[in-house]
C-alpha cells in the first residue's frame, strides 16, 4: 500500500480562529516558531491560511517613503487590503489549498508543486482540520530502509508480473536506487516492471537490466537451407 498523508503528517497543530486580532497572530507565529498557520470557523473547519507574507504590507506601508497607490494596484499580499486588515479573517487566504489524511504522499505532494506551497491543512471528509503535512514530512519515505524497499519489490511486483522467470530475478537495493538482474520469459513486461517500481515508496531511481531468454543455439551454421530441412526429416528430405 502506498503512504497516506495520514503515515507522516503533524496531528499536533496550532491554529488561528477566524477572529484573532492581528497582535495575535504575530505573537503565535512568533511562539510557536511557525511561518503560517490555519484559520478555522466555529465547526473548526479550515476557513483560510495566514502565512508570514499576509502581515508585511501593514509594516510596509509604515514607511514615509511608501506609495499607497502603487501597493493598492499590486496584486496578491501587498494590497491595501492586506495593510488594512485587523484579523486574522482579514488577512488569510482562502478558500485554503488542503489535503485529506486519507490521500497519497504522491498526490499530496503534487498539490505542493502546483501551487508552491511549503505545508498544507490535513482535513476529513468534512474540512475538519485533522493535522499538517510539510514538505519534510513527505520527504520522510525516501528514509525507508533498503531491505525493506528490496522486499516490497520481490513481493509486490516481480513476483506477481514474472510468476515463472526464466531463471531468478535478482533485486538488489543501494541507497534507494533498485537494480534488477536476471532473464524473463516475456522483455514485453520490462517497462512495465520499471514503472512499478518506481511507484514503491522510498525507491530513488530503477537500473532494469533485465533480458530474454538465451537463445537456442544454431546446430549447423554453415549447412544450406535444403540440407537442414533434410536432417529436420521435413519435406524435401534427400536420401
Amino acid at each position: 500500500m502506498p503512504y497516506l498523508v495520514s503515515d507522516v503528517m503533524t496531528r499536533t497543530v496550532v491554529a488561528l480562529r477566524e477572529g484573532a486580532a492581528f497582535k495575535d497572530v504575530a505573537r503565535t507565529m512568533r511562539r510557536w516558531n511557525v511561518s503560517a498557520l490555519p484559520v478555522l470557523d466555529g465547526g473548526h473547519r479550515v476557513i483560510g491560511v495566514v502565512s508570514e507574507a499576509d502581515l508585511l504590507p501593514k509594516e510596509i506601508l509604515r514607511d514615509p517613503d511608501a506609495d499607497p497607490d502603487r501597493h493598492g494596484r499590486s496584486s496578491g499580499a501587498f494590497g491595501l487590503a492586506k495593510a488594512d486588515a485587523v484579523s486574522a479573517e482579514d488577512l488569510m487566504n482562502a478558500p485554503a489549498v488542503t489535503v485529506r489524511a486519507d490521500e497519497t504522499v504522491a498526490r499530496a505532494a503534487r498539490v505542493m508543486a502546483r501551487h508552491h506551497l511549503k505545508r498544507l491543512p490535513v482535513v476529513d471528509g468534512e474540512g475538519v482540520l485533522q493535522g499538517i503535512v510539510s514538505r519534510t514530512d513527505l520527504l520522510r519515505v525516501f528514509l525507508r530502509d533498503d531491505a525493506d524497499i528490496a522486499e516490497e519489490v520481490r513481493r509486490d511486483v516481480v513476483a506477481r508480473l514474472f510468476a515463472a522467470p526464466a531463471e531468478p530475478i535478482r533485486v538488489e537495493v543501494r541507497d534507494g536506487v533498485v537494480t534488477l538482474t536476471g532473464r524473463v520469459r516475456d522483455t514485453s513486461l520490462v517497462p512495465v516492471v520499471t514503472r512499478r517500481v518506481r511507484t514503491v515508496e522510498g525507491v530513488v531511481d530503477v537500473d532494469c537490466a533485465l533480458s530474454g531468454p538465451p537463445r537456442r543455439p544454431d546446430l549447423d551454421p554453415d549447412l544450406p537451407d535444403d540440407a537442414r530441412t533434410a536432417r529436420s526429416g521435413g519435406a524435401g528430405t534427400v536420401v
